[in-house]
């Protein structure tokens, strides 16, 4: 089986398999060897290393996984992708292919049973509308992970490695922070994929931290209070928060914990980093009064 990684090789085995390509799936095979090096490159792949693949498409940067780890695990969702998997990976006997929804997997059974429930490295290529809520489901799901490098829309990449006070920083700088040590490895032309996407796209990585780099009593109530600050980002951090459907403090509450933490009530949301919110959602879990 000839490797992938170039226009040619990929045209034939799709023409060969008559594969169209799928927009609900959002799908954009690589074709520029350089960028996969890259990627490889990024997520620091060992002989020692048990590696999730989610999305490998038709195999293209799952190849040159197997040629660096110890095992791969393959998720594809598409059915109609799986007997081109099974051709281009037939030479490895490091990888197995799972179809599936990567969303509806238990990430922790897996790093069990392929890893003996140590860290794993996630390498992605995912199609960019649904790459937020794996990445976050991920995070969330507390398993044992040392990284996650996945290719991403460029403007997502930026966000997630944002710092307070510039444009980019969000929610999702946020949340990924709490969970991750962003590391932004390579941008991506689109004509490094085919079909050619309409963006510009990156290459991240996040190194997953053993524990979450601030304390906080309550951690749904700080991300709570971290949306309805981005939520309406102009408004001041204040207003946000009395605002939110999803919180229920009076606007005297809200006042007294924002300068209990030393903060302006007119400040805005952008200007906190994790430690602010932190300390504003320690502030907020005290007991109100009457409880």
């Amino acid at each position: 089986m000839a490797k992938l990684g170039n226009p040619q090789e990929t045209i034939q085995i799709l023409q060969k398999y008559d594969f169209h390509f799928r927009k609900k799936f959002g799908q954009n095979f690589l074709i520029d060897p350089h960028v996969l090096d890259k990627i490889i490159e990024a997520a620091q792949i060992t002989g020692e290393d048990f590696v999730l693949e989610i999305g490998p498409g038709i195999g293209t940067m799952t190849q040159y996984l197997c040629e660096r780890a110890k095992k791969v695990l393959a998720v594809e969702i598409d059915a109609k992708l799986i007997p081109i998997l099974q051709e281009t990976l037939s030479p490895y006997d490091n990888v197995e292919i799972l179809h599936g929804d990567i969303l509806k997997q238990n990430i922790q059974a897996i790093a069990d049973k392929y890893n003996d429930g140590n860290p794993i490295k996630v390498v992605a290529n995912l199609p960019y509308y649904i790459t937020t809520p794996i990445i976050m489901q991920i995070l969330e799901s507390r398993v044992p992970l040392a990284s996650i490098t996945v290719m991403v829309q460029k403007e997502v990449a930026e966000r997630m490695q944002a710092q307070p006070g510039t444009k980019e920083y969000g929610a999702l700088s946020l949340a990924v922070q709490y969970y991750a040590r962003p590391y932004l490895a390579a941008n991506v032309p689109p004509n490094c994929f085919m079909p050619r996407p309409n963006v510009g796209s990156a290459v991240i990585r996040l190194d997953c931290l053993s524990r979450t780099p601030i304390d906080v009593r309550d951690e749904h109530l700080m991300f709570r209070l971290i949306r309805a600050s981005f939520n309406q980002r102009r408004k001041t951090l204040q207003n946000g928060i009395c605002n939110s459907a999803e919180l229920s403090f009076s606007k005297e509450e809200v006042v007294k914990a924002i300068e209990s933490v030393g903060l302006s009530p007119s400040i805005r949301g952008e200007k906190l980093g994790l430690k602010e919110f932190a300390a504003l959602a320690n502030e907020l879990s005290e007991p109100r009064m009457g409880e």
